[in-house]
């Protein structure tokens, strides 16, 4: 009985492929809508921070023509939108609006004695105009406060007596600047308003400020701090959704910011609010302003091409420079950099995007989607049974039935984990299986375990040769196909934007290697546990705790490697670059240059030398990392696809240089071994 269920498992191997083909060709449906989605949305935006360009023309002789005259260059050089922030009496101080002093400088101004019971704030405005556009607006902002206020003047000059202390008062966030407002409008500058949500919410002033902002044409909101408009008072209020039916209303969206150390709070629930009416925002900080200009329109060509990056923010920063002695700036560097002939502008229309408000993406979402769905899921469950039948096959069809079951009562219970959880089984299954594969078929072809000089005959160069590439495209398409099955799993506007993640990265990193060194250590020839009680009771040398420590080492380094987060050297960001420049879609260092090169190599030489299979347990790296670009779900299918394509054709390239030079040094070894001897 226990063979014949034996035999039932081995079997069922063939069914489960042709459940996995079907589960392949059930996915592709969905991919296409994937592929339409991402083909719905082809406009970027240049933000830049208009906060930032008034304290940079605060050190200049003429503050205001200054920011004309650089409005004018930013928009010239493709720049079309400029983020206005909620003004404090300190920016109306900055933008040279009015005059600030407290308690205890108002009396050094006015030669009086400081007050013992009053500690004011006084405003001055410097302008008739600026007071009649700013008076009832500050009034009416520390009215709603419940701080009160009333009317002073000082030598001809209107001004504001505000009953709080000037380090209360300054810190109150106020409406945005109506002159700067009309002023931007006026210059075509689309306005990207950014909200803050450090007081409590109101309704009424909301609805007044959107309305404004709706009759300037603003289509994106960003927010400043950790939290989203309206969250703060969402429990008692109900703020989110009231904030999200008037924006929705007003058809604006939210904007999305890259590598945040934490999205803010009340982020993806407004999302949701507005039907993920988001676009993703890279923001180029103050410090990275002053890199080179080709540097930089490098990286927004990158982020728009490969991110789906629709949004990008520019900052400065004023510097004191010793060296030229005055206040400098990276102004002149941004222009530079977007305006400059292969700079940011040309490279991203070159791209096939054309500058504008940025839009969200429109889903596609067909009526039959859920039912290829179901296709893919019983195909990703397959594979990972396939799996389970090369290390313990007396379980695979258990291991079919219980992924069947458990993913239904995961689907019912916790859908978001089912389908992450699925998708980093059938992403560590796919490549798995084609490595091990590749293995056995080594094996098979390849000297046995005990060679017999009188049946074995070693094959040639050319046959070895051959083999290994057939070997190679073999393997490559098996370790593919779980990208259907990843693709159709994930395919969820939340995971496009990065409201949610790929969890398990650094797993889809490490089990295939290990997995496939285990094969490799004890599942080729007869497995018994004789063997595995032999290995652990080998005595531990010296040489296995440095080589153990040199693995660890390299395991480190590779973990740093994967991830946005991962280092890389100087080097190698020159090859990333040179590579982007040149064939405009960079294929993986770890592909072309290691795993793919040595899958060529190591099969060649395993198909004379048994012992080079261990070669494998690195190859697998480049069939993992195939699957893990499809993963990054924020990057166009198509870019993920010309990428991983690069990567096998550089990779095979290179890898026929290696066994050349291989073929030279065999042949140089047996020639000049036997004089060494001598």
């Amino acid at each position: 009985m226990q063979q014949k269920w034996q035999r039932w498992n081995i079997a069922s191997r063939k069914w489960l492929w042709i459940i996995v083909i079907i589960g392949v060709l059930a996915a592709l449906p969905v991919v296409y809508d994937r592929l339409q989605t991402e083909k719905s949305s082809k406009t970027v935006e240049f933000v830049f921070d208009y906060r930032d360009l008034v304290e940079v023309a605060s050190y200049r002789s003429n503050p205001k023509d200054y920011i004309s005259d650089q409005l004018d260059r930013l928009k010239d050089a493709g720049v079309q939108s400029m983020a206005i922030y909620e003004s404090t009496l300190e920016d109306y101080r900055k933008a040279r609006r009015l005059m600030l002093w407290g308690a205890a400088d108002i009396a050094n101004l006015t030669d009086t004695v400081i007050p013992e019971n009053e500690n004011y704030t006084y405003v001055l405005f410097t302008s008739a105009d600026n007071s009649d556009a700013l008076s009832a607006m500050i009034r009416e902002a520390f009215s709603g406060l419940d701080i009160g206020t009333e009317d002073w003047s000082f030598r001809g000059q209107q001004g504001l007596i505000i009953k709080t202390p000037i380090e209360d008062a300054t810190m109150k966030p106020l409406q945005p600047d109506p002159m700067t407002l009309d002023m931007l409008h006026g210059k075509g500058f689309n306005i990207v308003p950014r909200l803050v949500d450090s007081l409590k919410y109101n309704q009424e002033a909301v609805q007044k400020l959107l309305d404004r902002y709706e009759e300037l044409g603003v289509k994106r909101i960003l927010f400043e701090g950790e939290s989203v408009k309206g969250y703060n008072d969402d429990a008692d209020l109900k703020s989110l959704d009231a904030f999200g039916k008037l924006m929705k209303e007003r058809g604006m969206g939210i904007a999305a910011i890259e590598n945040i150390k934490a999205q803010q709070k009340g982020f993806n629930k407004l999302a949701y609010e507005l039907d993920y009416n988001v676009a993703r925002l890279y923001s180029l900080s103050e410090k990275d302003s002053g890199l080179s200009p080709e540097i930089i329109a490098d990286r927004f060509a990158l982020a728009t091409k490969d991110r789906n990056i629709r949004m990008i923010y520019l900052n400065t920063i004023p510097a004191r420079n010793t060296a030229k002695a005055q206040v400098t700036d990276t102004l002149d560097n941004l222009i530079t950099s977007l305006s400059d002939p292969g700079g940011a502008v040309d490279k991203i229309e070159d791209n096939g995007f054309t500058l504008g408000q940025a839009t969200a993406f429109e889903v596609v979402d067909s009526s039959y989607q859920r039912y290829f769905k179901l296709g893919a899921v019983i195909g990703a469950v397959s594979m990972v049974a396939l799996l389970v039948s090369f290390f313990i096959p007396w379980l695979t069809l258990p291991a079919w039935v219980l992924g069947l079951l458990g993913s239904a009562g995961l689907l019912v219970v916790k859908p978001q984990l089912f389908e992450q959880a699925l998708a980093l089984a059938v992403a560590i299954s796919a490549p798995t299986v084609a490595t091990v594969m590749a293995i056995r078929k080594i094996n098979e072809q390849g000297p046995p375990l005990r060679t017999n000089k009188l049946t074995y005959t070693v094959m040639s160069p050319k046959r070895r040769l051959v083999h290994s590439l057939v070997l190679y495209v073999k393997t490559a398409l098996i370790s593919l196909s779980a990208v259907p099955f990843v693709i159709a799993l994930l395919n969820n506007i939340t995971y496009s934007l990065v409201l949610n993640q790929f969890r398990g990265v650094s797993l889809l990193h490490l089990a295939p290697i290990a997995l496939t060194a285990l094969y490799v250590l004890l599942y080729r020839g007869e497995f018994t546990f004789n063997k595995t009680g032999q290995l652990l009771r080998t005595p531990i040398t010296l040489i296995m705790v440095i080589a153990a420590g040199v693995l660890a080492i390299m395991g480190w380094y590779y973990l740093t490697r994967t991830g946005n987060s991962g280092s890389v050297s100087p080097l190698e960001m020159t090859l990333r670059t040179f590579l982007e420049n040149t064939v405009n879609i960079r294929p993986r260092n770890k592909e072309f240059l290691l795993a793919h090169p040595l899958f060529i190599l190591g099969a060649f030489m395993a198909y004379k030398y048994r012992n080079a299979a261990f070669i494998m347990i690195i190859a697998v790296i480049g069939q993992l990392s195939m699957v893990d670009t499809f993963a990054h779900i924020h990057s166009p299918v198509l870019i993920s696809l010309i990428r991983g394509l690069l990567g096998l054709g550089i990779g095979l390239i290179i890898g026929l240089i290696a066994v050349g030079v291989w073929q030279i040094a065999e042949g140089c070894w047996k020639r000049w071994s036997p004089l060494l001897k001598k």
